[in-house]
């Protein structure tokens, strides 16, 4: 049994604004699990967009997609999967909007069109984005992002009680099965791994993270983060490039 649980959020958390781990968060990590504690990614990426972090930060868990793909100790645990009706059902509605659909699995992604707004999106993210309308038919699909910058209402209302959209950036949503968040994705990690009575701490920055901040014992905000984060938060450390993961753990006796 673990002493504690770590949750890392990625992007304006765990990652310096040039999407690098610093060197410091790196080794705070590692002495973490000398000391029994289980850290665990917990970001809106597919792990296949993360798979560098897990390596060098030696991690094998994480909680994917927000919540829709679930791995502990290298090993999948929980898989969510879009129905082809309503990945059709979006696709033509998002069409119809004029947004792009990208559709991911753990294993890759693919878009459905370009504009100005993936190509910087994925430019930021350093992926190379691929164009096949068709991907989401011969794969099985966990998470989509539609780009549009002023929808979160509209997809949410004519979506409602199908998928849950959240605004994870200025360009996009990231869109799931309904009910799936980072919450749901830590509860199915907690519950089939045994471990619902470990101390839990996480960090984060925006509102994709703010349930996830629900679930666990101790929610710890970055001074970069959104407002609402930062207010839910039970404490807020430095920002992510000023050693915010360090002094929060520090704040928390996590490492010395």
């Amino acid at each position: 049994m673990y002493d504690a649980i770590v949750f890392f959020d990625l992007d304006g958390t765990l990652f310096d604004d040039q999407k690098n781990v610093l060197p410091s968060s790196i080794e705070a990590i590692k002495q973490m699990s000398k000391n029994n504690i289980l850290s665990v990614i917990s970001t809106g990426r597919n792990i296949f967009e993360v798979q560098y972090v897990l390596d060098e930060t030696g991690l094998d868990t994480i909680v994917s997609a927000n919540g829709s793909y679930v791995q502990y100790q290298g090993k999948k645990l929980h898989q969510e999967v879009i129905p082809e009706k309503v990945l059709d059902e979006f696709t033509e509605y998002a069409n119809q909007q004029g947004d792009p659909v990208g559709y991911f699995n753990n294993r890759g992604f693919w878009l459905n069109r370009e504009n100005d707004a993936t190509k910087e999106n994925f430019k930021l993210l350093r992926l190379d984005a691929k164009v096949d309308p068709d991907f989401y038919h011969h794969e099985d699909i966990n998470f989509m992002n539609v780009f549009n910058e002023d929808k979160e209402e509209q997809y949410q209302e004519r979506f409602k009680g199908v998928l849950s959209l959240v605004r994870n950036n200025p360009r996009a949503l990231d869109t799931m099965n309904a009910g799936v968040s980072k919450r749901t994705g830590i509860q199915i990690l907690l519950e089939a791994a045994h471990l619902e009575n470990v101390p839990t701490y996480a960090f984060g920055d925006q509102l994709n993270d703010l349930q996830m901040f629900d679930m666990v014992d101790t929610p710890i905000a970055m001074a970069n983060g959104h407002k609402l984060a930062k207010e839910k938060a039970a404490y807020v450390t430095t920002s992510n490039m000023d050693d915010g993961i360090v002094n929060g753990l520090r704040h928390y006796h996590l490492i010395k």
